[in-house]
């Protein structure tokens, strides 16, 4: 079987998360936190919709974590977004951060959105 490092250009993988935080390129974040084209930052929730529009034609597909488990994304959030032409994605925090990894090592346009865990 034949390894290969992963490189992940300018973005940011996720290195790891617990209770209430998660670390990004060697920073921790506590709380909600929204990772983008722009960078990385705290999210308000799924209130909070304006950061996530505004990745809007610099982003294919957003990954939400919605916490521990799996959970249904608010109507207003999930049509807003593809409205403005963003795929998106609800899945509990932990798969949203694998997944979020796998595609960003192969150069997707993607963002992630973490509810923490």
């Amino acid at each position: 079987m034949r390894l290969n490092e992963i490189v992940f250009t300018d973005a940011k993988p996720v290195e790891g998360y617990g209770p209430g935080f998660f670390r990004i390129g060697g920073q921790v974040i506590e709380g909600a936190m929204l990772v983008g084209p722009e960078g990385t930052q705290s999210w308000g929730g799924f209130e909070d919709i304006a950061p996530l529009l505004a990745m809007a034609g610099q982003v294919d597909v957003l990954f939400v974590g919605t916490g521990a488990d799996v959970a249904h994304l608010p109507d207003d959030l999930h049509r807003g977004l593809e409205d403005a032409g963003i795929g998106v994605e609800a899945m509990a925090s932990p798969a949203a951060c694998r997944t979020y990894n796998v595609l960003l090592s192969e150069g997707r346009r993607i963002a992630l959105a973490l509810l923490p865990v």
